[in-house]
């Protein structure tokens, strides 16, 4: 056994080496992306052999990890949140088809939406997709539930979701690794019509699915990860995941003695909550995300003995912390110190001298001239041109969304219809948008903000590094209407006219506003002053 203090999601890719994965596939997204990053670093990962570059989205991340699976050998998939709505398709069919080596969804949610446009619940996926959902409370239960997540996924023969949110993944605790298991052998699954999903087959294997669900459920009544903290009292509480801890903290500060029902797999075990619901008068549901299991608990008539989320007792929407779990339980809270006036809200902003600041006055001057001045953008740090001093784009919905909003307006009769989107995102989920646009002609400009990486969440490799330009041509775009810039202020007149010409023209056009990401330029830098004085 080896200690170790690691972020939780860290702690999750030390537990898939350590489980024995050949593989890890994911898209960068917060809170996620420390994951696969953990492996990518890690010695014995490069030892291995082990597959751990980024994939061009969630989707062909899952598939992929789904294939290495089909082949016999262990598999990570991570994501965002969000990432799981990019690759449910793949996501809702593996639980139909099974799986042959062990395959784990990390997901981690983002409750108080920190870094992302919505607070989603993963968990609702789990029911859906009906496969076991288990949710760790702490950094070590991270690490020894996702050891098990692969082993009760080779049981099972079922994809296995692994939920954590931003504040578990991005703190630190101390960990006890243990010894290494070895990959799994090349064993190809044999039966031929398992993952072949024409009707026929995806009726029995569905059947197959729902005939798994009482030993989901019965695994779920003797699982670990659900348990009793025991006390006296007419009031329990029912706390799932890193929820538990905030409660716990509050038992702590207190001096309560409360009993504590703690959930950390699904599907829920319901003998085990309906045991513990009969005891109290009072029961507090604390769970971090939507009131999922609330809601189940609650029924259609309801349950007046249930306090939570959906009747005020705990917020509806944000992260739960120990002083609201204090405060649902009646108690008082500590005094706090009140934020000076003179302290103000700091808001992001764009690095200084990042090229997407001389692009976006580019096209801000550009489109003065224009009788529409909205702008359809995307997901990445180029979003921020939304605040000002810019206050250059209008829209920000999911990724890929800038170029077939823009592609929508068009076709309403808006023009220009502008889009802008990074170059991560258009090799994600933005260039079957533009084929789209190519197929309908459509009178489009699409502004592709390109710095050679996936800046926004920490400079990782970006799949359309200097490619951009022939993905373009090969998905129709006429090559004189492929247009390349560089956003320096000296080029602003040059740039601002290519632009308007562009505006101007009757079809699909796209202009590139390529300069490296100043961060991972000054990083090459250090890293090359570095090798010189290592010489």
């Amino acid at each position: 056994m080896s200690h170790h203090l690691l972020l939780g999601a860290e702690a999750i890719g030390a537990a898939a080496l350590d489980a024995g994965i050949s593989g890890v596939y994911a898209y960068p997204g917060t809170p996620s992306t420390e994951i696969t990053e953990f492996i990518q670093r890690a010695p014995e990962a490069k030892h291995n052999s082990v597959r751990s570059s980024w994939s061009a989205n969630e989707k062909t991340a899952l598939e992929a990890a789904l294939g290495m699976s089909f082949a016999g050998k262990r598999s990570l998939c991570c994501m965002k949140h969000v990432g799981l709505n990019v690759a449910a398709d793949a996501f809702i069919n593996a639980a139909i088809t099974g799986i042959r080596g062990g395959l784990v969804i990390a997901v981690a949610d983002d409750p108080s939406m920190h870094s992302s446009q919505n607070e989603q619940d993963s968990r609702i996926y789990g029911k859906f997709a009906m496969i076991p959902v288990l949710e760790p409370a702490t950094q070590q239960e991270l690490y020894d539930t996702t050891i098990t997540a692969f082993q009760l996924s080779e049981e099972l023969r079922l994809p296995v979701l692994l939920r954590l949110t931003t504040r578990l993944s991005h703190s630190r605790a101390g960990i006890t690794r243990h010894a290494p298991r070895q990959q799994n052998p090349l064993d190809p699954e044999p039966d031929p019509n398992r993952f072949v999903l024409i009707p026929a087959n995806a009726r029995k294997q569905y059947q197959h699915l729902l005939e798994l669900q009482p030993e989901l459920h019965q695994r779920s009544e003797t699982s670990p990860l659900n348990r009793l903290i025991d006390g006296p009292g007419t009031t329990g509480v029912i706390a799932f995941g890193i929820a538990h801890n905030y409660v716990m903290e509050t038992r702590a500060t207190y001096g309560l003695s409360l009993p504590v029902l703690k959930i950390g797999q699904y599907p829920l075990p319901e003998k085990m909550i309906r045991t513990f619901i009969t005891r109290f008068d009072t029961i507090l549901i604390a769970e971090e995300g939507y009131p999922v299991a609330e809601e189940y608990l609650r029924g259609i008539d309801g349950n007046p003995k249930l306090r939570g989320r959906l009747d005020g007792t705990l917020p509806r929407s944000g992260e739960l912390d120990t002083d609201l779990i204090a405060q649902a339980l009646g108690l008082n809270n500590h005094d706090t110190t009140p934020i000076p006036d003179i302290v103000t809200n700091r808001p992001p902003e764009l690095c200084k001298g990042c090229g997407h600041r001389d692009m976006f006055n580019a096209i801000n001057a550009a489109m003065q001239t224009e009788p529409h001045h909205q702008v359809f953008s995307d997901i990445g740090c180029y979003t921020l041109g939304a605040l000002p001093p810019f206050s250059a784009i209008h829209t920000c919905v999911d990724m890929g969304a800038a170029i077939t909003m823009a592609k929508g307006a068009s076709d309403a009769g808006m023009q220009p219809a502008v889009a802008v989107i990074g170059d991560s995102t258009f090799t994600h989920s933005g260039m079957t948008g533009l084929l789209d646009c190519v197929n309908d002609n459509n009178t489009v400009t699409i502004i592709i903000a390109d710095n050679d990486t996936t800046a926004m969440t920490g400079g990782q490799n970006s799949s359309a590094t200097g490619r951009l330009q022939q993905l373009c041509r090969g998905l129709g775009v006429q090559e004189q209407h492929i247009r390349t810039l560089v956003p320096l202020k000296n080029n602003h007149d040059n740039n601002i006219r290519i632009l308007q010409e562009e505006f101007a023209h009757n079809g699909v056009s796209i202009v590139i506003f390529h300069r490296e990401c100043i961060e991972t330029a000054a990083r090459k830098a250090k890293q090359q002053l570095n090798e010189t004085h290592k010489k």
